[in-house]
Parts: C-alpha cells; sequence; structure tokens
C-alpha cells in the first residue's frame, strides 16, 4: 500500500496528471490548445482577408478565450481549429469584446467530449451585410411597451416608430430594416415570443451571448429573419450556414462544407435616439446605423 502510495506522489511530480471534466471524461489540457493556435497562425494569415487585422492579434484574442471561457479549453482541437478558421475566412474577431462572434463550449452527448459552437453575433452579421455591393442600410431596433409604434405588411407596407422619451417600459417588439443601393427596401417585425420561440430552440439559449447581451441576439435574430429575402454576399451567407454550428475541418476547403448541428447542450447596446420617427420604406436619411461601419468603405 505504501508502496503503491509513494509510487502515485512521485508519478504526479513528474507528470502533469489530464483534468477530469464534470462529465467524467479526461480533458483536453489548455497548454495543447495554446500550442495548437500558435502552430495555426500561417494558416489563419493565408485565410484573412486583406483588410482585416494581423494573425497574431487573432490568435492572441483566441487566447485570451481560452483563458477566459470555462471549458473551451477542454474542447477538441478539431473543432477550435474550424471556429477559428471560420472567423478567420470571415473577417470576423472571436470574442465578445467587438459583438462579432462567440467561441461556446458544446457538449456533445454523441461522442462525449466538448467541441467548439461558433455563434455570430449582432455585429458580425451588421459587419457582413456590408460586405455586398448593393447594401445601402441596415438597422434592428428594440420596441417598448410605452413607445408609439405601427406597422402594416402589403403592397404598401409601413413601418413606423416614435421611441418614448422617459418610462419605455418593457420591451415588446424587435425589428430589421434594409435598403439596398437600386432603391429596394426591407423590414420584418419580430415580437419578444418570437425571439424567445427561437432562443428556446438554440443550444446556447441559457449561455454566451445569450445570457450577457440579450438584447443584441433579439436584434441579431431579427436581422437574421430578414437576411433570409435579402441578397446576401458570400461571406454572410457563409456566416448564416455556419451560425451555431460545429466546423470540424479547418481547412480553407471547409467554409463550403455544411456544418454539424448535433443535439447537446452549451455550458457554461444602444437605443434609439429619444423622439426619433421612423418610416419605412422611405428615404432611410439621417440613419445613425446607415453610415458605413469602419472598414467597410474599402470593401470590408
Amino acid at each position: 500500500m505504501s508502496t503503491n502510495l509513494a509510487e502515485r506522489v512521485a508519478a504526479r511530480r513528474n507528470h502533469t496528471p489530464a483534468r477530469q471534466t464534470s462529465r467524467g471524461t479526461v480533458a483536453h489540457q489548455q497548454p495543447s490548445l495554446v500550442q495548437f493556435v500558435q502552430s495555426m497562425r500561417g494558416e489563419i494569415a493565408r485565410a484573412l482577408p486583406a483588410h482585416i487585422a494581423s494573425p497574431e492579434r487573432i490568435a492572441r484574442i483566441a487566447l485570451t478565450e481560452l483563458r477566459r471561457v470555462e471549458h473551451l479549453a477542454e474542447c477538441t482541437q478539431e473543432s477550435f481549429g474550424g471556429a477559428l478558421m471560420t472567423c478567420a475566412q470571415l473577417g470576423l474577431e472571436p470574442g465578445g469584446a467587438l459583438g462579432e462572434a462567440y467561441l461556446l463550449p458544446f457538449w456533445n452527448k454523441r461522442v462525449r467530449a466538448y467541441e467548439v459552437q461558433l455563434v455570430i453575433g449582432y455585429q458580425g452579421m451588421i459587419k457582413l451585410f456590408w460586405q455586398h455591393p448593393a447594401a445601402a442600410g441596415l438597422t434592428a431596433r428594440t420596441v417598448y411597451e410605452n413607445d408609439e409604434f405601427t406597422y402594416e405588411d402589403g403592397l404598401n407596407p409601413v413601418l413606423r416608430h416614435v421611441p418614448a422619451r422617459s418610462n419605455r417600459g418593457r420591451p415588446t417588439d424587435y425589428y430589421a430594416i434594409a435598403k439596398m443601393s437600386n432603391g429596394g427596401s426591407a423590414f420584418v417585425v419580430m415580437s419578444v415570443e418570437d425571439v424567445e420561440a427561437i432562443r428556446r430552440r438554440s443550444k446556447a439559449r441559457d449561455s454566451g451571448p445569450w445570457s450577457t447581451d440579450y438584447d443584441a441576439m433579439a436584434r441579431k435574430t431579427v436581422i437574421r429573419q430578414l437576411f433570409k429575402i435579402l441578397p446576401k454576399s458570400p461571406e454572410l451567407a457563409r456566416a448564416v450556414a455556419h451560425d451555431e454550428a460545429v466546423r470540424r475541418d479547418a481547412t480553407p476547403e471547409g467554409l463550403d462544407v455544411p456544418p454539424d448541428y448535433i443535439e447537446g447542450e452549451v455550458v457554461e447596446q444602444a437605443e434609439a435616439a429619444e423622439g426619433q420617427v421612423e418610416d419605412v420604406p422611405a428615404e432611410f436619411a439621417g440613419w445613425p446605423e446607415a453610415a458605413v461601419p469602419a472598414g467597410a468603405a474599402d470593401g470590408a
């Protein structure tokens, strides 16, 4: 007994044991993923669009996320590399600071391992919309119970929103509006109940940005519904396809392969100007959000 104990103590001194997860499986050690990220710098550099930050910045953000997000360092290298390459190829920063994309640990029941689920954020969807040459305007807003809000569908659709100056109450609806350079426009309105129905179907419904940035995710949800009826750039179409999915192929061709949606579980912004009136469709003049975001003027 004492001999076995001495051997175990000696073994601990010479070897760092694999950490056990709450699921009872052996976890990947963080240094292995850190080294993996470092080794991917060349591939990230080749995948990044010319106008996006250096591969060193993407790698630093990824390493920060590994330290910050619980269980992320325990995910498989294949899924982590796939998510990171998707961000690189789409030109999105993988972290919550800018709200462009989120890397979430996802427990895959089938293989009994953590995998990375990529969630495209509200700002990421907007950024990719501007890459379409016909994009001219995009906004998404939250409607509160004391706002003045009416809309009509049909041959002459109309949307009018006058935010209350104070005591706006609880959210009741979300809407997104887009205008194209050819003069076409479209909007989508969703109630809080509509958004909640979609949130409940998400594997990340109780974690990640849904728990920390609910309003932004609700606006992203209505934007995503709007994108179904709009022309999309290739990058935006791929982002919609890979949103909330697991990619295990980190090669450049992996972005064009349908990602994997698996049953499992994920583990653990500015409002409209007060008194502003919006009529849609219209000329969209004076939209604060219609200004091209940083980098878009250069073809982002």
